[in-house]
């Protein structure tokens, strides 16, 4: 017993002492931020901006005598003032951040930080401050070049966002809430990720502590360079919640070099519309695994069309890169040079292409709006939905040719087109990568529907297109 018991003790002791060498060891390996916050804070800057908004009298003969001498009626000209005018000029205020990158006065930030003001404050972390001319700004990229007259000022390395690994170590610094000059720290949580309010920016996705006030700020690597420029956080409360992104320095770069050059922003346009390729849809597309991204719209007189890119095929790779997801075509596509030649490989009826596309130039965003959709009567179909033939001033609006499309007026609960997500006011266009071009047409269709398989319907949806997987009742 004795004997035992010395065992038990020294494997305790033994336990203990690797718990301790491993304590030491991981404190040993955490990374030190001091020097790196101490060499880079001095080319982070402090940016308010503000818009004059300016207000209108009440309109004359408009007075409210009941109000006098009342509670209300104070409050009235306090906000009115007397004889009911408001004041002249108020003005919005914002605060963010950015970062010096060159020595005579040129600063990165965000779009969002400038937009639309009438006067740009940067202030140094030696408490200088500079009236700034805004030389460019991106919407779709969020980016903003900003200039303030000053030499020899200290600027930031720049790096690249490309040999980022997921779980690497990387540093913020910025003004939250206006506390100049904050770092917080944090990992890289994943890379190219996709937001919907920007598809051609492959965002770096971060837990670093993000908040109001730090956009435009940098996002440093452990070697003390620039891999991102913080943009945005996913909250549902306002602040951080442990989701940041930020854009890859290289997106950014690239902003900046145009905006310096030609005073705006080209990107490359294939005029595709793209959704991600599910488990049930690679079956419906007789595809081994899901990958890719799947051609829900070619748009009229684009490059894609011109070249002979199809409603259903299936883009597996963009100038020899494969593609993983939808998602990370639209950057590969804005990143080409325009009108220069690219390759497209895609996956057609289960052939694989090789197809050669003339980059264009992304329009503006109103010339890629598309129409809406107007319902109409009924007639039935086995699906589980009642459908009706457009009119022509219904493919007028929607810009669909006389040749394909029918309206869904109706879905029943519990159906095949139910589970499957068709809605009403849907318009169908192809089902099992057959084009359906009346009510007659998708009868028939339907009738040869393999039993017991998911098949792709594509819908237009008010100005989207979209494929479903529809599985057909055994």
């Amino acid at each position: 017993m004795k004997l035992m018991t010395g065992k038990c003790s020294l494997r305790a002791a033994l336990a203990g002492l690797v718990l301790v060498l491993a304590g030491q060891v991981n404190a040993g390996s955490l990374p030190d931020f001091t020097e790196l916050a101490e060499s880079n804070t001095p080319a982070v800057v402090n940016i308010s901006s503000s818009q004059k908004v300016v207000s209108t009298r009440m309109p004359k003969g408009l007075d409210i005598p009941e109000l006098e001498d009342t509670p209300l009626g104070d409050l009235f000209k306090h906000f009115f003032g007397e004889g009911g005018r408001m004041p002249p000029e108020l003005k919005s205020r914002s605060l963010g951040s950015g970062f010096i990158i060159s020595d005579d006065g040129y600063v990165l930030t965000n779009y969002h930080v400038v937009d639309s003001a009438d006067q740009v404050v940067v202030r140094l972390s030696d408490r200088r401050e500079f009236v700034a001319r805004v030389i460019g700004a991106d919407k779709r990229s969020d980016i903003a070049l900003i200039k303030i007259d000053a030499g020899n000022l200290p600027v930031v390395r720049i790096g690249s966002s490309t040999d980022l690994k997921v779980g690497e170590w990387v540093l913020a610094i910025g003004s939250p809430f206006g506390f100049d000059h904050s770092v917080t720290a944090g990992i890289v949580s994943a890379k190219g990720r996709s937001l919907p309010s920007e598809n051609y920016v492959p965002f770096i996705q971060t837990d670093v502590a993000i908040n109001p006030g730090n956009s435009g700020g940098p996002l440093f690597d452990l070697d003390g360079e620039v891999v991102g420029v913080n943009s945005q956080i996913y909250s549902r409360t306002g602040g951080f919640m442990g989701l940041s992104f930020a854009i890859p320095i290289e997106v950014a770069m690239n902003v900046v070099e145009q905006l310096k050059t030609k005073g705006h922003v080209t990107r490359g346009w294939l005029g595709v519309l793209i959704q991600d390729v599910t488990r049930e849809l690679a079956e419906a597309f007789g595809m081994t695994h899901p990958h890719g991204a799947l051609i829900a719209q070619v748009l009229p007189d684009s490059p894609a069309e011109k070249a002979g890119l199809q409603v259903g095929d299936i883009i597996t790779d963009f100038n020899g890169q494969r593609l993983k997801n939808s998602s990370a075509l639209p950057p590969m596509v804005g990143a080409s040079r325009i009108d220069r030649p690219a390759q497209v490989n895609v996956i057609r009826n289960g052939r694989k292409l090789k197809i050669p596309v003339n980059i264009g130039e992304l329009p503006s965003e109103d010339e890629l709006q598309l129409g809406v959709i107007e319902p109409l009567k009924i007639e039935e179909n086995r699906l589980g939905i009642t459908v009706s033939d457009l009119t022509a001033a219904q493919r007028k609006r929607l810009k669909i040719g006389t040749e394909f499309g029918v309206l869904v007026d109706s879905v029943e609960q519990d159906s095949p087109a139910h589970d499957a997500g068709i809605h009403k006011g849907d318009v169908i266009l192809m089902l099992n990568k057959f084009e359906v071009g009346s009510v007659s047409e998708l009868e028939q269709r339907i009738k040869e529907l393999p039993k017991g398989k998911s098949v792709a319907v594509l819908v237009q949806r008010e100005a989207e297109r979209i494929f479903f997987p529809l599985r057909v009742p055994d």
